[in-house]
């Protein structure tokens, strides 16, 4: 089988994209999605994300984990996907498309991608950590020094241990800056290790600081391993919304391959 695809990354967190408007990708073979995004053996990337035709919206987003597995929605893939409609010439400046976690709206401006994420509800704050999901779930943890941390194996502790088990969550470590910054530094499940970047990651990270009093202002500038982004917002009462994750997305490379 001969795949056309093409490589994006979002500050490092890199994806597979298939413009699959003719619905020929075999998506329920989680063993090829698994192989395409291994880093010796395929392509190498964070996930796979498949461009579906939409009744309602520009597109259809459709994402998997490394593994192979179908999973919730990933804001960096999100912003790389709108540039890669761009590049498709489905759109131009904006677009709104599905997603597993409802209808998302973004616009595209010289290479940087702003994307409305969900409404958050619900910030939980236990003693040690925050939990919340913007799409997907997050565990927040404040550090102070974020580079000494041992994401891969306190991440991987975390991910499935109490109260998260067989679900399983991503985990963040968070070292607060100034009264609107942050590092953030995340292990993701799906990909079990940490990435350069989770757009999800930061958003949760934003929001949690925020409302815990940690940041006081609701555009926060966040770094990651692989650059800088930026999620602004606006709480109303206690639900926060108009959620934007802002930053660059960018095209890496576009080839075939014979699986």
């Amino acid at each position: 089988m001969r795949i056309h695809f093409y490589k994006y990354q979002g500050t490092g967190n890199d994806f597979v994209m298939i413009d699959n408007r003719n619905e020929m990708f075999p998506k329920n073979n989680a063993s090829l999605i698994n192989q395409l995004c291994d880093r010796r053996f395929g392509v190498g990337a964070d996930g796979l994300i498949l461009l579906e035709n939409a009744d309602d919206a520009d597109f259809t987003m459709v994402y998997f984990n490394a593994d192979g597995t179908e999973s919730t929605m990933c804001g960096n893939g999100g912003r790389c996907l709108v540039a890669f409609a761009n590049q498709l010439n489905i759109i131009i400046e904006k677009a709104t498309f599905n997603a597993v976690d409802g209808l998302h709206h973004a616009t595209f401006n010289d290479g940087i991608v702003s994307l409305q994420m969900i409404d958050v509800t619900k910030v939980e704050t236990h003693k040690n950590y925050f939990f919340l999901d913007t799409g997907s779930p997050h565990h927040i943890e404040m550090v102070t020094e974020i580079k000494q941390v041992d994401v891969k194996n306190r991440g991987a502790k975390i991910r499935n241990g109490a109260p998260y088990f067989k679900e399983g969550t991503n985990v963040n470590f968070v070292e607060a800056v100034s009264d609107n910054s942050i590092k953030v530094r995340t292990f993701e499940r799906g990909v079990e290790d940490e990435t350069l970047s989770c757009g999800t990651g930061v958003t949760a990270a934003a929001i949690a600081t925020f409302n815990a009093g940690i940041t006081k202002e609701n555009n926060i500038d966040i770094e990651v391993l692989g650059g800088k982004l930026s999620v602004s917002f606006i709480k109303d009462n206690d639900t926060y919304k108009n959620v934007f994750l802002t930053g660059p997305a960018t095209f890496v490379f576009k080839a075939t391959i014979e699986i």
